[in-house]
């Protein structure tokens, strides 16, 4: 695999490491925007700008081994993508490592979810979309597909969505709804009761929580590939992986589209929210 820039931080052999980060420079089913590819460097690059302690999570806070493992290969077409992820995260998930995963599409989120045994993990995703579909544009893996390979791998009851506001009738016109909170619910309810209410009906304990930057509002994440308004807040993700909090089995960052950022603001969110995740298993991990 390429090597780069290394996350910051993350110095840690893969034999020592507590967490190992991947990224995934894959855009090759986008839609709308291409240029996702970029991101993996991006948000490693913005990683920079953060302290490595973050006060709120407590004083005695230990920080993980976190190893970068570097980048996937590109791949032109999704089936070889999934493999050489598979290949990748594979061990990492075999050795009861945290994995992180830095995309590229949405579609990178597919083969880290089959690499997990079947039933022994929950799909939360954070999205603007469902990304039900049984195939889009012509494969069954494009990144409007993710919570239906999911649910495929391990069943209903285990895959869930937060921040939805884009949907198409096709995936609501259908017996197996993926569920979902649309961002309209947590807007009036609040981002607690929501990831509460999604995760009271998950059947697996342990939850790999996918954030689709595109769930965040476009006034605060801009460089996407689908931008969608009426978005989730920034705060609204920050408070959602803390509320997962010890149920978390691993963490991605999707569809941040550097072109489409020229002021690196939605990296910057990104590698924030992968901090996030880390701050958060950490404490769990040491408890």
């Amino acid at each position: 695999m390429p090597y780069g820039l290394n996350y910051a931080d993350a110095e840690a052999e893969f034999n020592e490491a507590d967490a190992v980060i991947f990224g995934i420079p894959y855009d090759h089913t986008a839609s709308f925007k291409a240029g996702a590819r970029e991101a993996p460097t991006a948000v490693r690059r913005a990683s920079y700008n953060f302290e490595e302690f973050h006060f709120e999570h407590g004083l005695d806070q230990e920080p993980l081994a976190v190893c970068d493992y570097g980048n996937c290969d590109d791949f032109i077409l999704p089936e070889d993508m999934v493999e050489e992820v598979k290949f990748a995260v594979g061990p990492c998930i075999n050795a009861g490592k945290f994995p992180i995963a830095i995309g590229g599409e949405h579609s990178g989120t597919i083969p880290i979810i089959q690499s997990f045994e079947p039933g022994s993990v929950a799909l939360m995703t954070i999205d603007a979309h469902l990304d039900s579909r049984d195939e889009y544009m012509g494969t069954p893996l494009s990144h409007a597909c993710v919570t239906r390979r999911a649910v495929d791998v391990h069943g209903i009851e285990n895959v869930c969505s937060v921040g939805c506001r884009a949907i198409g009738r096709e995936e609501l016109e259908r017996d197996d709804v993926v569920p979902f909170v649309s961002s309209f619910e947590v807007f009036d309810k609040g981002i607690e009761w929501a990831v509460k209410k999604m995760l009271d009906g998950l059947k697996a304990d342990k939850v790999y929580l996918s954030i689709d930057i595109d769930g965040i509002d476009p006034a605060y994440a801009p460089g996407t590939g689908t931008p969608e308004p009426f978005g989730l807040l920034p705060i609204d993700v920050k408070k959602a992986i803390s509320l997962v909090g010890d149920r978390l089995a691993g963490f991605d960052v999707m569809e941040i589209c550097p072109p489409a950022d020229p002021s690196g603001i939605t990296s910057i969110l990104g590698a924030r929210l992968i901090n996030e995740a880390l701050a958060v298993h950490a404490k769990n991990l040491r408890s």
